[in-house]
């Protein structure tokens, strides 16, 4: 009996740290992080996606750009939670891990000041959600209002994958 119980708990335990493994890290977005994104992803084609959990279009789009990203894997995908209600890591993670984007690098407006945030990474930005931002290799910037087509970033990725065959 004691063996079971052990057993039984020991599988229990496993499964909680399975289940905590697969959440999506949330790093926190503050002044810099946008800079600091640029930086680390230069010279890659990246597609960075503002979202959040209060936003009706975003609930339909994740999902598909889980499948965007397992289809593109030579694509960085960054999400960042834009939201301007505070503090809802849990439901952000739960989002990000349904739609297939818990492996993606995932971030969180961290700071209260939203306004300064959108201001450093586009000072024309009122704050509108879905936005996504495709960053080429070369580093030109498209940005996409509102929620983007996925045969347009589909086509956006097949370009990208294609300069890389070409160097």
């Amino acid at each position: 009996m004691k063996r079971q119980l052990l057993a039984a708990v020991f599988l229990l335990g496993t499964l909680s740290f399975a289940a905590a493994a697969e959440d999506a890290e949330l790093k926190p977005f503050e002044r810099g992080s946008w800079q600091q994104i640029l930086r680390s992803h230069a010279g890659r084609p990246t597609l960075v996606h503002f979202w959040g959990v209060t936003c009706g279009p975003c609930k339909v789009e994740l999902p598909e750009l889980g499948r965007f990203m397992k289809d593109h894997p030579g694509i960085d995908v960054v999400t960042i939670s834009a939201d301007l209600v505070p503090n809802l890591p849990d439901a952000t993670q739960s989002m990000l891990q349904k739609a297939g984007l818990s492996s993606a690098e995932n971030w969180m407006f961290g700071d209260g000041f939203a306004d300064r945030l959108r201001f450093e990474i586009d000072p024309a930005w009122q704050g509108d959600i879905p936005r996504t931002i495709l960053i080429a290799r070369g580093g030109a910037i498209t940005t996409i209002e509102g929620s983007a087509e996925m045969p347009e970033l589909d086509k956006w990725a097949q370009g990208e994958a294609a300069t890389t065959g070409s160097r």
